[in-house]
């Protein structure tokens, strides 16, 4: 509750008054959009009798992997020592040709416009291909392995770091660009001089997060084939050896959580 006091020089009259007409175009956004919602789950079939159906299903299956068995975890290391080297493979592929794809998609470096359109729109079809599909692709042309995930993870890393550094590129300080460039420098040596030294810590920042995130996606990959903890995982569900299935859940979700405090620690440091 708010008091004003009679001999206080408080306007009232200066209190902001609501926007009808925000109101009213807040009302009818809301509407469209539960209106989009119910016409979705219409026709997508979702129903929440039928997930209530197969509650049943769901926590036998629970029942019947517990508890894991851990009797078969050291069988297990090998393919999650996979599952973290495919991550770091991709990554650092990834994030290394990232680099000059960044640097061509950022307007403050690439002055060429034609040039710099082009860089976009290869940057924006590589990340309209969803990981899971490059995966199954490379699948079918390399064969089954980890080969293919990292191939998978190099088109995804690329995406997403030259996304996130060319859009950083963008907002750096032009100042010591200009400075350089007025003292005669070529171009490498203002990226080297001016550029880098300001896109440095951001760049291994996203490189880091990107590992991060690819260490889960390896494991999602596994699941068509691509190799890692995620091909063990399937092979377990599909052979009905469902207490190992829940000992290889666990120790990834206890992976998955350890690197990204590690992760996180060290972009704390950077950033």
């Amino acid at each position: 509750m708010i008091v004003v006091s009679s001999n206080s020089n408080f306007d009232v009259s200066k209190i902001p008054r609501p926007n009808k007409s925000l109101k009213r175009n807040w009302t009818i956004g809301l509407l469209i959009a539960f209106a989009f919602l119910v016409y979705s789950a219409r026709n997508t079939g979702f129903n929440f009798n039928t997930v209530a159906d197969g509650l049943p299903d769901f926590f036998r299956l629970i029942r019947q992997m517990y508890p894991p068995k851990w009797a078969t975890f050291p069988s297990l290391i090998e393919p999650f020592i996979e599952t973290i080297q495919i991550a770091i493979v991709g990554t650092f592929i990834g994030a290394v040709i990232a680099i000059p794809v960044s640097l061509l998609a950022a307007n403050t470096v690439n002055k060429n416009n034609k040039l710099y359109l082009v860089s976009k729109f290869i940057m924006n079809l590589i990340r309209t291909v969803p990981r899971i599909l490059y995966a199954a692709v490379f699948v079918a042309a390399v064969g089954i392995g980890p080969f293919p995930g990292v191939i998978a993870l190099i088109f995804f890393s690329l995406a997403i770091v030259a996304k996130l550094t060319s859009e950083s590129l963008e907002a750096i300080d032009t100042g010591p660009i200009e400075a350089i460039e007025t003292s005669g420098a070529n171009k490498l040596e203002v990226i080297l001089y001016s550029v880098v030294p300001q896109i440095a810590p951001s760049y291994i920042s996203y490189s880091l997060y990107v590992f991060e995130v690819n260490i889960r996606t390896s494991t999602v990959l596994g699941l068509v084939g691509a190799g890692g903890i995620g091909q063990t995982l399937m092979t377990s569900l599909n052979l009905f050896m469902y207490q190992r299935a829940a000992t290889i859940i666990v120790a990834t979700f206890a992976l998955v959580i350890i690197i990204d405090l590690v992760s996180t620690k060290l972009r704390e440091r950077l950033i």
